[in-house]
């Protein structure tokens, strides 16, 4: 009985199309066997002398003479062995491979029967009918077994998972609030989070780095917060405050600007793998999408609880029905619970596919590896096929998942082309503006009805029989003008009526719990799974959901509760490594097996503590970091440090960085004057359900705007080019830790691209317009608008040597009309250009 020797089976996980994967097996049963599904009940007791018979007569020799080269006493491929009662029972490597009494979940019958193309056994052809009936008969029985005597027990929900030794790992323990380090001699122990990482460069022989100097501190700061540099004004009020409390205010400044929500929250929509467009097949505009976007900006503006901004965007939807009932909000802003539930709809999904069942369960896929990476640091999806291979999840913790997220509605059909689910968002006044426009254009509907019937009243039977059009031209000259102008207006009326806005988002769906997917194929079922937590996260709480609903605001709630150890870790973790460009835990996605510990464990857990205690305020928590000595450094190399730590893993320096994709086209629009400050609003103009890229590679977006990158729009498979290239995130998964390539297109699109161009000749303008006759003068202003500093040493002179013959070269150049203009542009790029304007030390 031996499985097709290659069988291949695909699926699209975590925002990622996995393409057909070949497995080699000896036997369909293991295939299909890696979940529990002997977990129910083995028939205990001494079977019937009848049912032996029938097992020694019928099966054992078919079981012999089908499997037992492979699966026997002398060979057990792939673990199994099929000539004992408890090689049956417990399977293979993945699992046991019937269900005593259960014919539909067990796996041997599903492979003999041929039901599943992925599952086929013999793999040279199926068995007689009769020797199908026999399996078939046998696992009705109670798979009976002379060997079967009731000491086996059902296994648990954890299958082989020892939970009490994986509840060991650091990531999965509880939260605790350790005492902070002392030392003598030092100053170093001022401040908590400066006494933990003092504590561990001491350990390690590191000493930490001086101060950085505070031009340096202020863009460094004001890049963090903002993502844009200082202006000069700024650079030397600070300066010039020689208070104690100077930074602070610097610090309170920034977070209370608008620019503050739209660089931060540009960092979660990174995690929240947030797109314009759907991508993979059909790449499909998210016309509301922006929506989302805009309510994220908003939540970090405001300083929204993080344990609030999880709960809302996973049940937003729950929270706003508990909230309103059935009533229809007079504000726009009552809306930003369903807006929030966009998360869930966001991810890349194969919108053509044509198993309409085999979609819904790839996109709950998605959003189970959205949620487990975002919140939890898991790699929950790992799990849909099989038990996870190195943490602690199986695969029944997955669909106790995946039944919350199927008792949810997330498209509207699934039928190709498949579209998402969306929430009408409309006021009040918004309804009643549509109703009252329906209502004019029954009139109109009505009112020329009227003038037909009484036309048509006037003609003879003959007419009155021909086609409408031509029983129309036998109508009078009057009447005739008298239709078109009713007709005109009902058109207008029609080009009039009011568009309901929406907003993309789940709601509740028909409630059920989901079965274990063996290999993850939908086509073999095996037992039912209870909705609920991964069962080695129950010490902290399980889910009690009521029976009608999905269990969403229950699981968003556990997520979100201060005795989750995890949601609080792996958020403080993220804010940690997005101000020091790495992560305590480096990992910031997966906090499992294969993820890196801690290198400041206790320093983790004090500042996850702080941050419950701070009621989940971000903006306290950048309070507490950037008050700090540690990151107050300078980025300076020390070559003792660096023999010992030459990665910084310990924070003894401030981490060189470059700038982000977003920080580097929002820079120059800011220093040369192009910035459009706008916030919000939509970013594609086409109408609704329209693909955005389409399989001709017809770009239906444009980038022609001077707003923030923020506002740009993101179009799976089809990326802006100055995102592209330095390193923008991957709008298909959650991304909390970008990289940064140094290649040869970064230095073309700095030379070449219009952006830089256009900068550099709106900045050479600005510093002719106020110093329109001082070329040393028009030098300074130049270092201090891009550099924020002024130029040191010789700098202006070689400045304006080379821009002095540049000018000379131009003039010669019949086509340029501006030389002196356009050698000082040359210039301005040039600063702009540099590594001084693209890196914060």
């Amino acid at each position: 009985m031996l499985l097709l020797d290659r069988i291949q089976f695909g699926y699209a996980n975590s925002g990622r199309q996995r393409f057909l994967t070949r497995f080699s097996t000896g036997l369909a049963i293991v295939l299909l066997g890696m979940v529990v599904l002997g977990g129910d009940s083995a028939r205990g007791g001494e079977p019937k002398p009848e049912d032996l018979k029938f097992f020694e007569t019928k099966i054992r020799p078919l079981l012999h003479k089908q499997c037992g080269s492979c699966h026997g006493e002398e060979a057990q491929e792939s673990g199994l062995r099929l000539d004992t009662y408890r090689g049956i029972w417990e399977g293979g490597d993945l699992g046991p491979t019937v269900v005593p009494g259960d014919v539909k979940h067990s796996l041997l019958f599903a492979a003999v029967d041929y039901k599943d193309t992925n599952l086929q056994m013999p793999p040279d052809g199926k068995l007689p009918q009769a020797s199908i009936d026999l399996i078939r008969e046998w696992i009705e029985r109670g798979a009976p077994h002379p060997d079967q005597n009731g000491e086996l027990q059902p296994i648990p929900r954890a299958g082989k998972i020892d939970l009490e030794e994986a509840r060991k790992h650091w990531a999965f323990q509880p939260i605790t609030h350790p005492q902070v380090p002392e030392f003598d001699q030092s100053d170093w122990d001022e401040n908590p989070i400066d006494a933990f990482v003092f504590a561990r460069m001491r350990s390690e022989g590191l000493q930490p780095n001086p101060p950085a100097d505070k031009r340096t501190l202020i863009r460094r700061a004001t890049f963090d917060l903002t993502g844009l540099p200082p202006t000069p004004e700024e650079i030397e009020e600070f300066l010039a405050d020689d208070s104690p409390a100077a930074f602070d205010k610097v610090i309170d400044r920034l977070l209370a600007s608008q620019q503050y929500g739209e660089r931060w929250g540009r960092h979660w929509l990174d995690v929240a793998r947030y797109a314009d467009s759907n991508g993979l097949d059909e790449n499909l505009a998210h016309l509301d999408a922006w929506k989302y976007r805009n309510y994220v900006i908003k939540s970090f503006n405001d300083d929204k609880p993080f344990d609030q901004f999880i709960i809302e965007q996973l049940a937003g939807d729950i929270l706003y029905k508990k909230r309103r009932g059935d009533s229809t909000p007079d504000s726009d802003a009552d809306f930003d619970l369903l807006i929030a539930t966009g998360y869930l709809t966001l991810g890349p999904k194969v919108l053509a596919e044509q198993d309409v069942v085999k979609m819904e369960m790839d996109i709950i896929d998605e959003q189970i590896d959205a949620m487990g990476q975002a919140v939890l640091g898991l790699t929950i999806a790992c799990a849909r096929c099989h038990d996870h291979k190195f943490d602690p999840i199986s695969a029944e913790d997955y669909y106790a998942i995946a039944g919350i997220l199927k008792s949810t509605k997330t498209m509207q059909r699934y039928e190709t082309i498949a579209r998402y689910n969306e929430h009408i968002i409309a006021t009040k006044q918004q309804h009643e503006a549509k109703r009252q426009n329906e209502v004019l254009r029954a009139e109109k509907k009505k009112e020329i009805q009227s003038v037909l019937d009484a036309a048509l009243a006037e003609l003879t039977d003959e007419d009155r029989k021909l086609p409408p059009k031509d029983a129309e031209s036998k109508f009078s000259a009057e009447v005739q003008a008298q239709l078109k102008k009713l007709r005109e207006e009902d058109k207008l009326l029609k080009k009039q009526t009011p568009v309901l806005p929406t907003a993309m988002g789940v709601v509740e769906g028909t409630v059920d719990d989901t079965r274990v997917h063996v290999r993850g194929s939908h086509l073999t079922l095996g037992k039912v799974v209870q909705r609920g937590v991964p069962a080695v996260l129950e010490q902290y709480g399980s889910l009690e959901i009521p029976e009608s609903t999905s269990g969403r605001l229950q699981l968003a709630q556990w997520m979100a509760s201060s005795s989750n150890p995890l949601t609080a870790r792996v958020a403080v973790n993220r804010i940690w490594c997005w101000h020091f460009g790495r992560g305590i835990v480096r990992t910031v996605e997966n906090f499992g097996k294969l993820g890196v510990p801690p290198t400041h464990p206790d320093l983790l857990d004090w500042l996850a503590a702080e941050f419950m205690d701070d009621g989940w305020s971000i903006k306290e928590m950048h309070k507490r970091i950037m008050r700090t000595r540690t990151y107050q450094m300078s980025s300076a190399m020390n070559p003792q440090n660096v023999a010992i730590d030459p990665d910084n893993q310990y924070f003894w320096r401030s981490q060189l960085r470059r700038l982000d994709a977003e920080e580097i086209r929002d820079s120059f629009l800011a220093v040369s004057g192009r910035l459009d400050p706008s916030m919000g609003g939509p970013v594609l103009n086409l109408p609704k359900w329209k693909l955005v890229f389409n399989h001709r590679s017809k770009d239906a977006t444009s980038y022609d705007s001077n707003r923030r990158s923020i506002y740009l729009p993101v179009i799976r498979n089809n990326l802006y080019d100055g995102f592209y290239l330095f390193d923008y995130t991957n709008p298909d998964v959650p991304t909390g830790d970008r990289g940064a390539s140094t290649v040869a297109p970064q230095a073309l699109f700095l030379m070449n691209s219009d952006l830089v161009l256009q900068s550099s000749m709106s900045l050479a303008k600005q510093l002719f317009k106020t110093s329109p006759d001082n070329p040393q003068e028009r030098a300074v202003l130049l270092y201090q608008r891009a550099l924020g500093r002024s130029p040191e040493g010789a700098e202006v002179d070689r400045l304006l040597d080379y821009t002095t013959q540049l000018e000379s070269m131009l003039q010669a150049d019949p086509d340029t009309k501006t030389p002196q203009l356009t050698a000082w542009a040359v210039v301005c790029q040039s600063v702009l250009t540099s590594n001084e304007f693209l890196y914060v030390k």
